[in-house]
């Protein structure tokens, strides 16, 4: 099955985050796919690449905890120490892989598994097989 490709302004989301928000790619600026920026596994920089997913509602995260305690909610400040997995090791963007919409990331504050996906690519017709 081909792979979506994925380009700036692609919609992530977090199972624990309570907005969708969008993907900047800048670590391939001047590669386009579809007139945007082409992401690369390596667009994971928290704030930079991904932003806040509004409020975090992680039982791992202990601000999360802490606040949903006292009847507040925590704000997402996401906490992403390694790259998209698995990416398109075939389709190399400037020497890295590139993303796909089946593409994840670990957030620390989530648990060990991953919690942040692709769920609108910002591309309609390149696809990766």
């Amino acid at each position: 099955m081909a792979a979506q490709s994925v380009a700036s302004t692609a919609i992530c989301t977090c199972i624990y985050g309570t907005g969708p928000m969008p993907l900047n790619a800048t670590s391939a600026p001047t590669v386009l796919i579809e007139g945007k920026p082409a992401a690369t596994i390596m667009d994971f920089a928290p704030a930079a690449n991904v932003p806040p997913f509004v409020i975090c509602n992680s039982p791992s995260n202990p601000a999360s905890v802490a606040a949903k305690a006292v009847g507040l909610s925590a704000p997402c400040t996401p906490a992403l120490t390694a790259p998209w997995i698995p990416g398109q090791p075939k389709v190399l963007i400037k020497g890295k892989p590139a993303l796909t919409n089946t593409c994840k990331l670990v957030c620390a504050l989530g648990g060990p598994t991953p919690v942040v996906s692709i769920t609108n690519p910002g591309t309609t017709h390149t696809q990766y097989s």
